[in-house]
């Protein structure tokens, strides 16, 4: 992936994906937590890609903001479709591209239409910006083809410290539409809940494949732990991570602070 150099005649939607490239791609980091937390994410995503599907499958990425996840795997030997609400991101991933193959499909995620089915959709951090998940999550299986997969990243709605209302206990999502798609945390409606994700893989039609709950509160920064985060090694980091990853099912659901979820459509879908 190339460096790339802020400007000042960047549009608003450049500078801020700059600003987050700059702790998610550059190393430049000032807060560490979010550091962590994205590289675990990170690592989770594309592994739970490369388990099921092999380079040279064509990937849809939705909603792809400054197009990490595309690029990355495009350098991977993915065939990879860019997607974001924002057209004129298309041109900041542009910039950032050394090689692989992106083409650049901008648009909304629920009008989305293609001629060709894709192996598999990835929807990193966007389910919980939409007011009807079980209607985007229907959409994202149309644009699957039969046996393929839907890659799934989001924040963990069961989250002790989540104080966001859950679906499944919503009696009109309507009321949220005017506020969907806004980008970062202040753009979340709902955060779904793991013991959500069964109703809504039945109700879209899917398989649940593979779910990981991962990231704890103290190497996210979460439980204000930044200021110690300057200081600890990253082996501590990673040890203290590595040891929640075995927590009881039902600790690491209120404990721990992301969701992955990989999903498989029907052969005969």
């Amino acid at each position: 992936m190339k460096r790339v150099y802020p400007d000042t005649s960047w549009p608003k939607s450049w500078k801020e994906s700059y600003f987050y490239d700059l702790q998610e791609v550059y190393g430049e980091i000032s807060n560490r937590g979010y550091a962590y937390a994205y590289e675990n994410r990170r690592r989770r995503t594309l592994r739970l890609v490369e388990e099921v599907v092999p380079p040279g499958a064509r990937i849809l990425d939705v909603a792809a903001a400054q197009g990490n996840f595309s690029i990355a795997l495009a350098e991977m030997g993915y065939d990879v479709t860019w997607n974001d609400l924002r057209a004129e991101l298309a041109e900041y991933v542009r910039l950032k591209q050394e090689r692989g193959t992106i083409t650049f499909a901008p648009g909304d995620a629920f009008e989305l239409d293609f001629e060709t089915r894709f192996d598999l959709v990835l929807i990193a951090e966007i389910i919980e910006h939409v007011a009807h998940p079980d209607e985007f999550l229907a959409k994202i299986r149309r644009l699957v083809r039969p046996g393929g997969y839907v890659v799934m990243t989001t924040p963990n709605g069961a989250y002790f410290r989540n104080a966001l209302p859950k679906f499944s206990e919503c009696s009109d999502a309507s009321q949220y539409e005017a506020i969907q798609f806004k980008p970062n945390a202040d753009g979340h409606i709902f955060l779904l809940h793991p013991d959500e994700i069964e109703s809504l893989v039945v109700r879209a039609d899917l398989h649940l494949d593979n779910l990981v709950l991962f990231t704890n509160p103290i190497t996210s920064g979460h439980m204000k732990t930044e200021l110690l985060l300057r200081t600890v090694p990253k082996r501590v980091v990673d040890w203290l991570e590595s040891i929640t990853t075995d927590l009881p099912d039902k600790v690491a659901s209120r404990f721990l602070v992301q969701m992955a979820v990989r999903f498989r459509k029907p052969d005969g879908g």
